[in-house]
């Protein structure tokens, strides 16, 4: 389920922002707004619900 706070995953490869991870702002009509931050930028995109998951906070990446 995805709710303001998720951390999410883009999954449409179609897509910019293809494989970008980012925060869930607001979900509203089976969309979710998405906050990028990436250093000195920020951006914030609305996406469909079935081109994003939602991703393991307890789960580590590869060092």
């Amino acid at each position: 389920m995805i709710l303001p706070g998720t951390t999410v995953r883009v999954t449409n490869p179609n897509d910019t922002y293809y494989c970008f991870e980012g925060l869930v702002q607001r979900v509203s009509d089976g969309k979710a707004a998405v906050l990028f931050e990436n250093g000195n930028w920020d951006k914030l995109v609305t996406f469909q619900l079935k081109e994003l998951a939602a991703l393991d906070p307890t789960v580590k990446g590869k060092k």
